[in-house]
């Protein structure tokens, strides 16, 4: 088989929910659609660290936060470390990047393993973006994801028709503060349907799910809604005042996306090089869309720990596959190297994905995956650290009290405390389980599990088991 070109597409926060191919009951996202419809839909993807700084560095390197160093948003990522850019650049594709980097600028942090990059600084501008190519910066007339979409087909248009690419396609939307563009800024004028969780009051959770800040209620501001809040609102219509501004803000944001993805593939037909294209697309974490009354995300719920993965390779993905095996973010770079006849190095922690793309499980494939979030009582959100376990049917949580001095949490210690979901029974996951009888084997189960995980991986966690 010829060695694929591939097409790596991710956003910034976008929710699997918010694709009309993950069941939407918010918005369209039709070509992102077309993706799903001639190739695979990962019901089962999740991320390991649901923060955008560490999931990024966790797709480049193939590894968790505690192997690749970037464990918080404060802990930026050292690009001498090995990454699929460069793996793929040594066995002669041609590499570039356009858009959000997102892991540090300057010296050992600029992106490496790239014949060409040309990023955004930090979180970047949605209109007129400043851009730094190869370390001189400029700005783009435009909007943020029209000229990342610009800028990748223009490199396209001039690559080497005669060797394979990697070309990794990075929109900062759908991120916070929610700007769309002018073609779009109408969409979404109706009221939206509230997500069944919206009024959850947490009485059945831990500690950390009544502490968490990132509520819509108390935490979106007039810069986040572009608007002041009317007067005259009861508090529980002044939340859904705040819901409507966000979301709709938010789904015009996705709809930007969307249209320029078609653009990517309409150009790949013209071309001819859908056959040969491998096209991903993705998000770094998954979100709350005010589910649980929450937006952001961080926590190992199930709306923040889920990423939407859609995945087209015509020469070997069936059409309409949908696969609900685990995925994780780490085995994306082992999945690229494995696509080009690589092997994955010996410090990649994930696994290739290309027997579940050809419609196969292999029968020692992962029952369980490992999370672990770091930044303890951040001075915004006030998230709890927590590390847990996720089976098909069951995930255990554990908020260990302490930050371990990580960058960007507080010196504040907490008891630990702890959550286990059947995620069967309660989809939702309105309802931790922990402490009933019935429950006291799946407990014992996880418990062990985790520490499992844990001491395989490498982790410093001390999990106990009683």
């Amino acid at each position: 088989m010829r060695r694929p070109n591939i097409l790596f597409i991710m956003a910034d926060d976008h929710a699997a929910h918010a694709l009309s191919c993950y069941g939407s009951e918010l918005n369209k996202t039709p070509h992102l659609d077309r993706i799903a419809a001639a190739g695979m839909r990962f019901d089962a993807c999740f991320c390991t660290n649901s923060i955008c700084t560490p999931s990024r560095a966790s797709i480049l390197t193939g590894t968790y936060s505690h192997v690749n160093g970037v464990t918080t948003l404060e802990t930026l990522f050292d690009a001498r470390q090995e990454t699929l850019p460069r793996l793929l650049r040594e066995a002669g594709y041609q590499t570039a990047i356009f858009g959000k980097w997102h892991l540090g600028h300057g010296g050992v942090h600029d992106p490496t393993g790239f014949d060409l990059w040309d990023v955004l600084p930090d979180q970047g501008a949605y209109h007129d973006p400043e851009l730094i190519r190869m370390g001189q910066r400029r700005v783009v007339p435009g909007y943020a994801t029209d000229v990342i979409t610009d800028l990748s087909l223009e490199w396209l248009e001039q690559r080497d028709p005669n060797r394979p690419f990697l070309l990794l396609c990075h929109h900062k939307a759908p991120h916070r503060p929610w700007e769309p563009d002018a073609a779009h800024a109408t969409l979404y004028d109706e009221e939206l349907p509230l997500p069944p969780t919206f009024d959850d009051d947490y009485r059945h959770r831990s500690r950390a799910a009544r502490r968490a800040r990132m509520r819509i209620d108390i935490h979106l501001n007039p810069e986040d809604l572009k608007a002041p809040v009317p007067p005259g609102l009861s508090a529980a219509e002044e939340k859904r005042w705040k819901y409507q501004r966000y979301i709709q803000d938010y789904l015009r944001c996705v709809a930007s996306i969307d249209d320029n993805v078609g653009r990517m593939l309409d150009w790949l037909d013209d071309a001819g090089l859908t056959a040969n294209t491998i096209v991903v697309y993705t998000s770094d974490q998954g979100f709350f869309l005010g589910d649980h009354g929450w937006y952001d995300k961080r926590f190992m719920y199930e709306e923040s720990l889920r990423m939407p993965l859609l995945v087209r390779w015509p020469e070997v993905v069936e059409p309409g596959w949908v696969c609900d095996d685990l995925a994780l973010n780490v085995d994306l770079a082992p999945t690229f190297l494995a696509s080009a006849g690589l092997p994955a190095s010996e410090r990649m922690q994930g696994r290739s994905l290309l027997p579940l793309l050809a419609g196969e499980t292999p029968p020692d494939w992962r029952a369980s995956m490992y999370y672990r979030y770091w930044m303890h009582l951040d001075s915004i959100h006030r998230i709890e650290a927590h590390a847990g376990v996720r089976t098909r049917d069951r995930k255990l949580v554990y908020y260990y009290g302490d930050g371990g001095g990580q960058p960007g949490s507080s010196a504040e210690t907490l008891p630990p405390e702890w959550e286990l979901f059947d995620l069967d029974a309660d989809p939702y996951e309105l309802r931790s389980v922990h402490d009933e009888a019935d429950y006291a084997d799946d407990l014992r189960r996880l418990r062990s599990e985790l520490r499992r995980l844990v001491d395989e991986l490498g982790d410093d966690l001390d999990v106990p088991l009683t």
